[in-house]
């Protein structure tokens, strides 16, 4: 994303403030801007992580973590890589939305470290102990929350502060984490907490981004039919989806709910033919956002099916996390890339293969919840779509991240 179309896409194009520029300094050129660290690190992380989990789900591997192993897996891909990645976005976006200069230096090293301490205290808690993984893995996103919203609060950007409630959420949801896996054993309400928060900061940031930059090349590039602007009608859309998740949270099998989660994954449906996502195909880094975007209906109907029992949970809830929020994080990581370090905002072949390794893994991961008898097969190509995916951009856009240069 360049400076100018974070703004006009995540704030709304009707207020506009002077882009700060990134204050000069002698330090590392990795500790400039939020998406530096927090692209490399969640990336690098999301990719281990899952190869990691492999040899831990056939008992090849034990970790010395308090939780159940799903439940490490779990935690560590819905509140470990997603709040690095969505840390790394809005540290870039908000100085855009309140034309002060970004977080740099030793606090943004500060943020960056005291995620790892969470990465470290959750994987090894059974020595640790849970209460002390809770209290140091949770003051990640307590830090977050509190310079976005210092930062919001001093540049009055009103509007933005839903992004802010967001995160409290996604805190909430961690806490809640590691309080049911300590007293139940294993957590529950607090995964589809996690989950729901994510699908509406997609369902609301990705709403913004996609017909902004899809608006803003369609003019330059290919004039004609032009995607609808975030209006009342999407307003009306996340509004629905957020009171849907609510109800799927509490009542995740049951006739109201699957009516309800159907309803919404049409609605998401209509929402995204209205971007004029298929005037996109001759730039795939456009084009990724509409079809990660793809996988938030696909979800909802997925979860439908479950809430009626016809299929498992895990198909739709895989649809959202390995395809809306994998494919649209890896979407956003590679645009911010690109337009914060100067480069030409095109993908390049290397870049649509960790695109298609993405797909590859979601398609992969559904299916493998769909047709049981191949199961095992399906989750290790999975994982290995993954991993490619996210290592792939690491190798990738790691030497840019790191120091100034084009990405490989």
């Amino acid at each position: 994303m360049s400076s100018t179309t974070t703004q006009s896409s995540a704030a709304g194009p009707a207020k506009r403030k002077p882009v700060p520029r990134y204050s000069p300094r002698a330090g590392w050129t990795v500790l400039s801007a939020g998406f530096r660290p927090f692209f490399l690190l969640g990336a690098i992380f999301a990719a281990v992580a899952v190869l990691l989990w492999l040899p831990v789900y056939h008992g090849e591997l034990t970790l010395q973590t308090a939780f159940a192993p799903r439940d490490w897996h779990v935690h560590e891909m819905l509140y470990g890589y997603l709040p690095a990645v969505i840390t790394g976005f809005l540290l870039t976006a908000i100085p855009n939305w309140t034309g002060r200069l970004p977080l740099q230096g030793a606090p943004l090293a500060t943020l960056a470290l005291v995620w790892l301490a969470g990465r470290l205290a959750v994987t090894f808690s059974a020595d640790t102990g849970w209460l002390a993984a809770l209290l140091i893995d949770a003051s990640f996103l307590v830090l977050v929350a509190l310079a976005a919203l210092r930062e919001i609060i001093a540049g009055r950007n009103w509007r933005n502060l839903n992004v802010v409630a967001l995160l409290t959420l996604l805190l909430a949801g961690n806490v809640a984490f590691h309080l049911e896996a300590h007293v139940g054993g294993a957590a529950d309400y607090s995964i589809r907490i996690g989950i729901a928060v994510v699908i509406l900061l997609i369902s609301l940031i990705g709403g913004r981004v996609t017909p902004s930059f899809t608006r803003n090349w369609l003019v330059r590039e290919q004039p004609g039919r032009l995607p609808q602007p975030f209006n009342k009608v999407d307003m009306a859309i996340v509004a629905f989806s957020a009171l849907t998740l609510v109800l799927w949270v509490v009542l995740p099998v049951s006739r109201i709910s699957g009516a309800a989660l159907l309803l919404a994954g049409v609605l998401h449906l209509v929402r995204l033919a209205r971007w004029a996502g298929d005037r996109t195909v001759k730039e795939k880094l456009l084009l990724v956002l509409h079809v990660g975007y793809f996988f938030v209906p696909l979800g909802f109907l997925l979860t439908s099916a479950a809430a009626f029992e016809l299929i498992p949970a895990s198909a739709g809830i895989h649809a959202w996390m390995v395809g809306g929020a994998g494919v649209m994080t890896l979407a956003v990581m590679t645009r911010a890339s690109l337009g914060h370090t100067g480069q030409p905002l095109t993908a390049s072949l290397s870049t649509q293969g960790i695109y298609l390794a993405a797909l590859f893994a979601v398609a992969a991961r559904i299916a493998a919840s769909l047709l049981p008898d191949w199961s095992d097969p399906l989750l290790h190509l999975a994982a290995l779509g993954w991993a490619t995916a996210f290592l792939g951009f690491a190798l990738g856009y790691g030497p840019t991240l790191l120091a100034r240069g084009k990405p490989h």
